[in-house]
């Protein structure tokens, strides 16, 4: 009798062994239609847990497989995740295209504000073609600082090749200096954690989180930045990336390395709050260093003392967005701040625009001629006045900030 319940409860326990492990490595079938391109997938079998990557990529339009690819009929690991673009990033430089292309999708046209992938691939940020170039000067590789050469052959520029340098220190710098534009491996260590291509900067990541975090947001704090500026010097003298040794204890230290002055702006705001959408990512032309793209001034948001700053009034409101699927309206300005709803924007408000064009979406004009301006990362509040009628002295050539530190630096 009791070799027969011995023998009952451990076919028992190998029944529910098998039970466990049948639904560990063969899960119960979770099928989803995208509206997107109504193919059903059944990769919310075993990724059910995953949140919602963003507001522009609502789970019930798009899936998993238009962005990343894989057979999403198949249940088993190795055949679903086979073909997949990128692995758990499908935003990697190599594989963008496929993954977020398309008319309606990243590489659509300018004029709708959809060719996210051409101006990224043409960025400083993603050929390194700034540092390139003034490194090729430095030791006589080259006779100007023009762009010519980038981590990969785009546009007008050759691919770097460090085997063809004659000078031992560019082979150097080939070794040591290339690990912070997007399509790079970053350097160890928490102060450099992230993702490469368009994650780079838009899944920001915990120290010590894995390439899995599935996140995509414009709400981008300084410290995204930081993972690839501010966390060190290049040494043209031993060509070699040199780590900060300081120990930064409030935020005006950590966004800046120890040098003069500041405005208060320049460090109370985040770095995505002042530099625009082409200055970030590129404007689809090759240019030869960060200044040449930079173009935001003092006189954008403040005026001068002879003029207001610019602004336009929203007026389209039509829902006529991305595949018609999410209900963004046409104005860009409206259609950033659902993606990111630090601020209530609606038609009939007054933003800010910058010379080219581009919405200062997250700041808007009040009744009595001052403004609001929403911090894009989280969300403060600040006002501000126009120099126009007030007491200021400036010089309406001279608008980099450095101009305006004598009167308004803060002390560190």
């Amino acid at each position: 009798m009791r070799l027969t319940t011995f023998f009952a409860s451990f076919a028992l326990l190998a029944l529910l062994a098998f039970a466990a492990w049948t639904e560990t490595y063969h899960p119960q079938a979770k099928a989803i239609t995208p509206t997107l391109n109504r193919q059903v997938e059944y990769c919310l079998s075993c990724h059910a847990d995953l949140p919602e990557i963003s507001r522009s990529h609502p789970l019930q339009s798009f899936g998993c497989v238009i962005c990343h690819g894989g057979n999403g009929l198949a249940l088993d690991k190795n055949q679903a995740h086979r073909g997949m673009h990128g692995g758990a990033n499908p935003s990697a430089l190599e594989v963008v295209q496929v993954a977020c292309g398309g008319e309606a999708c990243h590489s659509g046209s300018p004029a709708m504000q959809r060719d996210h992938i051409g101006r990224v691939l043409t960025s400083i940020q993603a050929t390194y073609a700034g540092a390139i170039a003034l490194v090729r000067y430095a030791f006589g590789a080259q006779p100007d600082l023009q762009a010519r050469l980038g981590v990969y052959t785009v546009s007008s520029l050759a691919a770097f090749d460090p085997a063809q340098e004659k000078s031992p220190s560019l082979q150097s710098f080939a070794k040591n200096c290339l690990n912070c534009h997007i399509g790079s491996t970053p350097l160890s260590g928490a102060p450099y954690v992230r993702m490469s291509g368009c994650s780079a900067c838009h899944t920001p990541r915990p120290a010590g989180a894995d390439q899995t975090v599935h996140k995509l947001t414009i709400a981008i704090a300084y410290t995204q930045c930081n993972t690839c500026h501010n966390r060190g010097n290049y040494s043209l003298r031993d060509v070699q990336f040199h780590p900060r040794t300081d120990q930064p204890t409030d935020r005006l230290h950590d966004y800046y390395q120890p040098i003069a002055q500041f405005t208060r702006c320049e460090y109370t705001l985040d770095c995505a709050d002042c530099h625009t959408r082409l200055e970030i990512m590129g404007d689809g032309q090759i240019h030869p260093n960060q200044k040449a793209i930079q173009y935001i001034q003092c006189r954008t948001c403040h005026g001068t003392i002879n003029e207001l700053p610019l602004t336009r009034l929203i007026k389209d409101s039509g829902e006529t967005g991305f595949a018609n699927e999410t209900g963004f309206a046409n104005d860009l300005a409206l259609r950033m701040a659902f993606l990111n709803p630090v601020i209530d924007l609606k038609v009939g408000d007054t933003i800010l625009v910058t010379e080219r064009g581009e919405p200062l979406w997250n700041a808007r004009q009040l009744p009595d001629g001052s403004f609001e301006l929403f911090g894009k990362a989280d969300g403060k509040r600040f006002t501000f006045r126009p120099v126009l009628g007030t007491d200021c002295q400036q010089d309406v050539k001279q608008q980099a900030s450095q101009y305006c530190h004598p009167c308004h630096e803060v002390i560190r």
